[in-house]
């Protein structure tokens, strides 16, 4: 599954992971290092078992853990409104 944010969300990288704007209500989203890391993953095409695969090799933890933050995530993305 590729994810697109809607057009009007803009992104920026910072040191710290990404930052997510909502310009419909000014709201900001912080992602974490694991959370853009996802993110980057799925927009590249890759699908939800793909993005558990980088976070998994990447940060060293559990597939099973890895897998509950890739879906927790992507429904908190678009419960928010934030994916096309």
């Amino acid at each position: 599954m590729a994810l697109r944010f809607a057009t009007d969300v803009s992104t920026a990288q910072t040191d710290y992971g990404t930052v997510l704007l909502d310009e419909r209500s000014g709201q900001y989203w912080e992602l974490n290092s694991v959370a853009t890391l996802i993110v980057e993953a799925l927009r590249a095409g890759g699908d939800e078992a793909a993005a558990t695969d980088a976070v998994v090799a990447e940060f060293d933890i559990d597939r099973e853990r890895a897998q509950r933050d890739v879906t927790q995530l992507v429904a908190e993305l678009r419960a928010s409104g934030l994916l096309a």
